[in-house]
């Protein structure tokens, strides 16, 4: 049995041993590690993430332990966050050094992993349900800031063009959505895991949604635009009217791909394809995202019998240099050419990746190396886009 469940713990150590050790002892025990490799990274996870508990080491590649500990606690956001900090050898002095600067305890790198796990629940008790009070304040905050960003529309749509090989031709855009304004969520995926979490995915995706269509409406009825599309959302009841989202901007159903992306898990997977199924039926086409990344996107192939599959980023990237990486595209693509499917390679960045995606026999291409996401969509620059690889 874990001794706890659902606390989120912040490991940041040089040393790849301990912090393997660490993670492997942890997670048996019902935690949720997280890590980061410099002053940064702790930085950002701590002020956006609910943390419970931060592990540094005395030294980090870009700065010192201690000073870290002084800037975490010297914040609003990060100073009722517990820190450990992880000395090398006899830390009584340091631990002295360590109160000082706001550390809750110290450690020696060497120290045994129960006591370690001793240390550790040590803290909390001592806190006596102050972290509770602040994850529930902080969950609040989240939750009011979120519905600030969906009541006032804090979304900008950004497109992607996706590009067939052969011949070279504008295949469709993505539909990509940002925050924007004054948020403390820095990145999308910060936005979407955050009302993931506080059960607000549904409204935030159908703003996101109107916005795109609303923009698409008023320069093309022609062309094909992928959505991303989760399991939280086809499973909403609400979902089935979504359809008057394309209607009400008259863009065709033909011409709208839903991606299924895996943010969330299936939880009813006979609702969840029977209603991908009736969009189907209305016309829409399935698509398959991150298809590689795990055995869900496999299973959900087998099940849903997609038009179009998008092989992750992470095996596009490097592709070029691993022999690996091209032995499951090249099985992706025979397993796509065998049944019909469209497969697009995600996130090609360079030119050593895009000669190796089409030696590999891949449908079409998506990235850096064509296009950038940009919030205008000028349908003539990304189409001249194909003069160059003509």
């Amino acid at each position: 049995m874990p001794y706890s469940t659902g606390r989120q713990i912040l490991v940041a150590d040089n040393d790849v041993h301990f912090v393997r050790m660490l993670l492997s002892f942890l997670e048996e025990r019902g935690f949720d590690i997280l890590t980061a490799s410099s002053a940064q990274g702790i930085f950002q996870k701590a002020q956006n993430l609910d943390i419970d508990l931060i592990l540094i080491s005395e030294n980090l590649p870009d700065a010192s332990g201690f000073d870290v500990c002084n800037v975490l606690k010297n914040n609003e956001r990060t100073q009722h966050i517990p820190v450990i900090l992880i000395s090398e050898g006899d830390c009584s002095e340091k631990r002295i050094k360590g109160y000082n600067l706001g550390a809750d305890d110290c450690i020696e790198r060497g120290t045994d992993k129960e006591e370690v796990l001793a240390h550790i629940e040590a803290i909390w008790r001592r806190m006596n349900g102050k972290l509770e009070d602040r994850r529930q304040q902080r969950y609040c905050e989240v939750t009011q800031e979120l519905v600030k960003v969906i009541d006032e529309g804090r979304i900008q749509t950004y497109f992607q063009p996706v590009y067939l090989l052969r011949p070279f031709r504008l295949f469709g855009l993505e539909v990509l959505s940002r925050p924007f304004g004054k948020t403390s969520f820095a990145t999308a995926d910060d936005l979407f895991k955050a009302a993931l979490k506080h059960d607000l995915y549904f409204p935030l995706e159908m703003l996101c949604w109107n916005r795109a269509a609303e923009l698409i409406s008023q320069r093309t009825k022609n062309e094909r635009f992928f959505f991303n599309c989760n399991a939280y959302v086809v499973e909403n009841d609400k979902f089935p009217a979504v359809k008057s989202v394309f209607a009400r901007n008259q863009l065709p159903f033909n011409n709208i791909v839903l991606e299924i992306s895996e943010r969330s898990s299936i939880s009813q997977e006979e609702m969840f394809y029977g209603r991908l199924e009736e969009f189907r039926d209305h016309g829409f086409t399935l698509a398959i995202d991150d298809v590689g990344a795990g055995y869900s996107s496999l299973q959900s192939i087998v099940v849903v019998k997609p038009e179009i599959v998008k092989i992750d980023c992470r095996i596009i990237q490097g592709l070029d240099h691993d022999e690996i990486k091209r032995s499951v595209v090249r099985l992706i693509v025979s397993f796509c050419k065998e049944n019909r499917i469209i497969a697009v390679a995600e996130g090609v960045e360079t030119r050593e990746e895009f000669a190796a995606v089409l030696s590999l026999g891949v449908d079409a291409v998506q990235g850096y190396y064509f296009y950038r996401p940009s919030p205008v969509l000028n349908l003539r620059e990304m189409k001249d886009v194909c003069i160059a690889f003509a």
